[in-house]
């Protein structure tokens, strides 16, 4: 080959290197800027939606809404049992908008499935907090959909205790006035502290929508179960009622169709008899009026122109009346111990009995010893005028076995009811530290006499005393909530054996 042939050749071999460099250097360019590309659109970051549950992490999900429209669509039993709209994630939920690269998404579906196994949903109503007086107690939670559900449930409590009428006539200041005897409502209120708050409720909680079961929980708490009775030939409203551990008040509220304790009753009616144990404390003071019997005392004249078998009543005994002015506080439509006497006034004084008995002693051949006395007439055991606050019966299905009397005063005397011996006089002893400083009397008819929560004891036991004769002062030892007299009759030795009876029966 000449000259001129190789360079030729020279150029063209360096132009075709030329140009294969130059399409190497394109075709790694543009594989360069698909790279740059690739790894642009890779690693855009997105707003996303991380799901909680109770602070544990269970999905990272696109939309939430549709997450929540879903739990809504599915959830058809929980809106159809309370007949609500709108069902709500359950409680300890929580959704976080972020922005991430991360494209490992979960699908709604599946979280809301997660959510479904794990709790339960809520829908959207009221919670009531309900915290007692008492520090060791528990707060009650009741769950309500709308707050007017519990506003009539407590307004029905309130009339089972003082009556529809009375408490029309509180709420719009129209009680009539006291002509001579009667009683007016002061001042209502509830002891407790109740608080309403609008909440989210788990669907698995006992939610009321029923303002008369609302108004069965309030009442009977857990014995909202009715227990039925049914009537059978002599039956009456007190027979039923000590029967099943209630007193006659708490019997009438449980069933609201008998209007008194001198409602007939048809052999085979049934009656619900389940403990009342009220929620909530309702407190009601009264100022009332009552004209009070004064019991009458018996006055023994001798006269010696007659034998000893010689016993005639001279006079009959007159009870008086004081018509008495007190303040009484009520519970639940149960009377509170204490009670404050404000005034009174002698209508008419006591006209006491009256009994002669001979003292001429027979000088020989006739009848010999005289007439016993069984204490026919039992002495009033506090100081006059008095209130009885508490009278014998169930409360609560507790038998309250005796009745509280009160108004004379912190320290005012306590007296034997019958002649007897002293045979408990100590703080606490037979009848429990409840009953604190007391006295226990045994008669010679085969009754015992209990006197409880005195302030001091002016007797020893052994000791014999006679009726009438100071035994101690009123107080409130043990307890007692206000000063009054705790006085119980029992036949046979008390708490041993013996059987209480009302004391009332004793001036009957």
């Amino acid at each position: 080959m000449n000259k001129k042939g190789l360079i030729q050749s020279a150029v063209i071999t360096t132009v075709s290197a030329l140009l294969l460099l130059a399409g190497f250097l394109s075709t790694s360019n543009a594989q360069k800027l698909v790279s740059i590309e690739e790894v642009s659109i890779n690693k855009t970051a997105k707003d996303v939606y991380q799901v909680y549950l109770d602070g544990e992490k269970i999905g990272l999900i696109e939309d939430e809404l549709y997450l929540y429209d879903l739990i809504n669509k599915e959830q058809v039993e929980i809106k159809e049992e309370y007949n609500v709209n709108q069902v709500y994630p359950p409680k300890g939920f929580r959704i976080v908008k972020t922005n991430t690269y991360n494209n490992d998404l979960s699908k709604e579906e599946d979280v809301y499935n997660l959510i479904k196994e794990e709790k339960e949903f809520t829908v959207k109503g009221y919670t009531i907090t309900i915290k007692k007086s008492e520090e060791s107690a528990e707060p009650i939670y009741i769950y309500v959909l709308n707050k007017e559900i519990f506003e009539q449930a407590i307004n029905n409590v309130v009339t089972t205790f003082i009556g529809v009428e009375r408490y029309e006539q509180y709420k719009n200041n129209t009680q009539p006035e006291i002509v001579d005897t009667g009683y007016t409502i002061e001042n209502m209120y509830f002891k407790d502290n109740i608080t309403i708050k609008e909440s989210y409720i788990s669907a698995d909680e006992k939610i009321y929508t029923d303002v008369t079961d609302l108004t069965k929980y309030l009442l009977f708490g857990n014995n909202i179960t009715s227990k039925e009775y049914t009537v059978v030939k002599g039956d009456t409203i007190e027979k039923i009622a000590e029967a099943n551990q209630l007193n006659t008040s708490e019997l009438l509220i449980a069933n609201e169709e008998i209007k008194s304790v001198d409602t007939l009753l048809a052999i085979g009616d049934k009656i619900n008899v389940a403990l009342i144990e009220p929620v909530l404390s309702l407190i009601y003071e009264e100022l009332v009026i009552n004209d009070v019997e004064v019991v009458y005392s018996q006055e023994i004249q001798y006269d010696k122109n007659q034998y000893t078998d010689y016993n005639v009543k001279k006079q009959d005994g007159v009870p008086g009346i004081n018509r008495i002015t007190s303040r009484v506080q009520f519970i639940n439509g149960e009377t509170n111990q204490g009670g404050a006497i404000i005034s009174s006034v002698t209508i008419s004084a006591p006209q006491n009995e009256i009994w002669v008995r001979g003292t001429k002693v027979h000088s020989s051949g006739g009848i010999s010893g005289g007439m016993v006395d069984t204490g026919g007439v039992w002495a009033w055991p506090t100081n006059q005028p008095s209130i009885v606050t508490s009278p014998y019966g169930y409360r609560w299905g507790v038998l309250h076995d005796g009745m509280d009397i009160s108004g004379t005063g912190y320290g005012s005397p306590i007296y034997a009811s019958l002649d007897g011996v002293v045979v408990s006089a100590q703080y606490g002893g037979m009848m429990g530290s409840s009953a604190g400083y007391n006295v226990v009397i045994q008669h010679n008819n085969g009754y015992y006499t209990a006197y409880a929560h005195l302030s001091q004891i002016g007797v020893k036991v052994g000791q014999t005393v006679s009726r009438g004769q100071r035994i101690g002062g009123m107080g409130e030892s043990g307890l007692a909530y206000g000063t009054h007299l705790h006085f119980g009759v029992f036949y046979g030795r008390p708490y041993n054996g013996g059987k209480s009876i009302d004391p009332r029966k004793l001036w009957q």
